[in-house]
């Protein structure tokens, strides 16, 4: 008989729909806020969205300050940065706004406000989250603009160590912001080639939940309607920025996918983390590339979730190859490159990448076990764009 215990643990407030930027004063208010700090990532700063937000909570008597030093893959500076300026401008509170870069560094600062330990001793390994002073971490109204990484709704972060070029996740309960603004107005103006791929690390995140091991039906249930959305609205999004049902149903697929992943990720993770981490590449667009070579490698373990999943989708076929075939078929209407050698990955260093890989927390959620050596391997063929047998991605 399978297993069917479980432990589970579920999001939290979302204020959802357009125009519900204006509930941000609100939101802030609830939870004590009167000088919040807005913190997003570079490439938001000067942007009409953030400058609105701004003005919003203005308007309602709540200065707001503004830090935008994020990096596209946060590292440990950033996060001493944001710590500095939350200290100096005095805030009471945190807005985590933008993508999944700049909400995760701002869940990161949120944490490290109060902690008298670097950020590195709350790296998710055994119980190291218990070192942190729950008393002592600032409140957080999350924000999204990009419908991908689901950060709004989670509990950790990824954040680079530029010491060691390792993405490390840093885990606490209470990192879950407390409020959710989710307001698909303002992801209408995302670039075509970011609405694909942070879309696809959406249902990166949905497909491999639901393959991963242990009984969770809650998550399960949840990473197949948020497959299904991404299936039907995502083309949508990327040929039309401006449609608001579109937008709407991918902004909920990427918290549905964030939910659905408290069972576990996989090994597109395991890999994407390191690559990202030592090459400075989007996360979205390495989920994107991977997802069909780690799936034919993980084929016999999840052929029987296939089937499901072929159903759900409502393809032509069943089964594993159908599946596949979809995958490669969707990327490609996207306008995912087939290989990482398309975005200038290099060759050099797939041992290294191997053992940075299976050492990622995420390598624990893969469906089978995979050694180092398996995830070199997996980075190979994604590197070519070989599948196994000598079959070339098409």
């Amino acid at each position: 008989m399978k297993t069917i215990t479980g432990k589970w643990n579920y999001p939290t407030t979302v204020f959802f729909g357009p125009g519900t930027i204006q509930k941000l004063p609100e939101a802030c208010k609830k939870l004590g806020m009167k000088h919040p700090l807005l913190i997003t990532d570079e490439g938001l700063k000067d942007n009409a969205i953030t400058k609105n937000a701004l003005a919003v909570n203005e308007k309602a008597g709540l200065k707001t300050g503004l830090f935008a030093a994020v990096k596209g893959n946060p590292t440990g500076r950033n996060i001493d940065d944001g710590i500095k300026a939350y200290k100096d401008g005095k805030h009471d509170g945190i807005i985590a706004f933008g993508g999944g870069s700049g909400i995760d560094a701002a869940k990161a600062i949120a944490l490290m406000i109060g902690q008298d330990r670097p950020l590195w001793d709350f790296v998710e390994e055994g119980d190291n989250f218990l070192r942190v002073k729950e008393s002592d971490m600032a409140p957080v109204v999350a924000v999204p603009t990009t419908s991908g990484t689901g950060s709004e709704v989670g509990r950790a972060s990824v954040i680079t160590n530029e010491a060691t070029h390792e993405k490390k996740i840093i885990f606490h309960p209470k990192m879950q912001p407390a409020i959710v603004i989710s307001d698909p107005e303002l992801t209408t103006d995302l670039p075509a080639h970011i609405t694909a791929a942070t879309g696809i690390d959406a249902y990166v995140h949905c497909f491999e939940a639901f393959c991963a091991p242990g009984y969770h039906p809650m998550a399960d249930g949840i990473a197949m309607e948020g497959m299904r959305l991404v299936a039907e609205y995502l083309p949508r999004a990327y040929k039309d920025g401006k449609d608001i049902e579109a937008r709407a149903n991918m902004l909920a697929a990427a918290s549905m996918g964030a939910a659905a992943f408290q069972k576990g990720l996989g090994a597109v993770h395991a890999l994407a983390h390191p690559l990202g981490a030592v090459y400075d590449k989007h996360h979205g667009l390495l989920n994107a590339i991977l997802l069909p070579y780690v799936m034919v490698r993980n084929r016999d373990a999840i052929a029987e979730k296939m089937e499901l999943l072929s159903r759900v989708l409502n393809l032509q076929g069943k089964g594993f190859d159908a599946v596949l075939k979809w995958t490669l078929e969707f990327r490609k209407v996207l306008g995912i490159p087939a290989t990482l050698a398309e975005i200038g990955v290099p060759a050099d260093r797939a041992a290294d990448i191997g053992v940075m890989a299976l050492a990622d927390p995420s390598s624990g959620g893969n469906p089978i076990a995979l050694t180092a050596a398996d995830y070199a391997d997996i980075f190979r063929h994604a590197l070519k764009g070989d599948l196994g047998s000598n079959k070339k991605v098409a």
